[in-house]
């Protein structure tokens, strides 16, 4: 671990009193600049050289945070960071001086009254207690305390100056590191819980699905055989064995397209074989209803990213069709140099809930590879599903 990891934490206290040192000299220098050059700022002629010299004093700021207190932030700060670092550096070192100093006079008058012997007895009264000691002890001891006042108040201003780059800079890389972290650990027992539910889901599917047509199949199969025993002497029993034979083909059909369905739902050869844009075109064709689809890609995503774009379409798709009632459903696809997007908008009739099963599952897909998804569905529609990603994948 380097040492700008180590400190980036919290103030060391062995570097904290020449950040606060520094962070006074460019405070006041901050404050020099806004009383003395805040004319400028009102000539349109003058705003670009004011502007320059603004960001060559926040550039001594964050060289100066990033060097003793180890805050390596990605902002550039402005304006309000200088003013604001221009305030609390000037009342920090006020302070911390004016402690130092108090601290340095009451020492420095202790050991002079020690070592010169002209130290006088001093009476100190508390509750139940009489003590009496010397002058130069006194100093001795209010010196000692006044350091430690000065050390605490170093600290705090340094952790203060942090707080004010935080707000202004944003945090810094063990912060972003903490944060990310954290988003990972939410991400993969999202990820977990996404695959219990498709795991739930695929079982329902077959359950209520494939299970019932191989029973009513099995169901029509045992009365054809049942028929068959009299069939050669009955012309009736042969055409109800015909009937039924009929009937177990149409349904051995629906099974099929059935356990096609559900093959489908859990992952499209298409979109492997041929594609995002036609394993899309193949949803729409699914859908029962309209569905345009603008593909706006110039090349294939990667893996990873195309098959998160593509169930979350697809499942944008699906809802809108089976809750909101929808007529017409369009999906967009774009792209800029570091993400792509897809935003799937129908006419239903919105109320679209974002904590339910399958847009929460669809979150924690998107989520896991760094993306967003949003969710815009107010009663009454439309709904406006957008999900975009960025193009690498985190870990590639």
């Amino acid at each position: 671990m380097t040492e700008g990891a180590r400190t980036a934490g919290r103030p060391s206290p062995a570097r904290a009193p020449v950040g606060v040192l520094l962070g006074t000299v460019t405070g006041v220098a901050g404050l020099a600049l806004i009383c003395l050059g805040w004319p400028a700022l009102l000539v349109p002629a003058a705003r670009p050289a004011a502007g320059r010299v603004v960001a060559r004093l926040a550039a001594l700021e964050r060289a100066r945070l990033a060097r003793w207190y180890g805050h390596e932030s990605a902002g550039e700060g402005g304006l309000g960071f200088v003013a604001a670092r221009a305030l609390v550096g000037a009342l920090a070192g006020y302070a911390c001086f004016n402690a130092l100093f108090l601290a340095v006079l009451l020492l420095l008058g202790g050991l002079w009254d020690l070592v010169l012997g002209g130290s006088e007895p001093v009476p100190v009264t508390l509750p139940g207690v009489r003590v009496v000691t010397s002058s130069g002890a006194l100093g001795l001891t209010a010196g000692l305390a006044a350091l430690t006042l000065t050390a605490l108040l170093t600290l705090a201003a340094a952790a203060l100056d942090r707080a004010v780059a935080a707000r202004f800079l944003g945090p810094d890389r063990q912060e972003r590191l903490r944060r990310r972290v954290a988003e990972l650990t939410a991400s993969r027992t999202g990820i977990v819980r996404a695959v219990d539910d498709e795991r739930r889901r695929i079982e329902r599917d077959l359950h209520d699905g494939v299970q019932q047509r191989g029973v009513a199949l099995a169901m029509l199969l045992g009365r054809a055989r049942h028929q068959i025993g009299g069939a050669a002497s009955d012309g009736a029993g042969s055409a109800r064995v015909a009937e039924l034979i009929d009937q177990a083909y149409t349904e051995s059909r629906r099974l099929l397209d059935e356990l096609r369905g559900v093959a489908w739902r859990i992952y499209p050869t298409a979109l492997d074989e041929l594609g995002l844009r036609a394993a899309l075109d193949g949803a729409a064709e699914r859908a029962g209803v309209p569905v345009t689809v603008h593909y706006g890609l110039a090349g294939r995503p990667v893996s990873e990213v195309e098959t998160a774009l593509y169930f979350v379409a697809r499942e944008a798709i699906t809802n809108a069709v089976k809750h909101a009632a929808a007529h017409d459903i369009l999906v967009v696809l774009s792209e800029d140099e570091r993400t792509v997007s897809v935003a799937i908008s129908d006419d239903g009739r919105g109320g679209a809930d974002p904590a339910g099963g399958g847009l929460s599952g669809l979150a924690r897909r998107v989520r896991a590879l760094d993306g967003e998804l949003s969710v815009h569905s107010p009663p009454g529609g439309p709904t406006r599903i957008t999900a975009t990603l960025p193009k690498a994948p985190p870990c590639g």
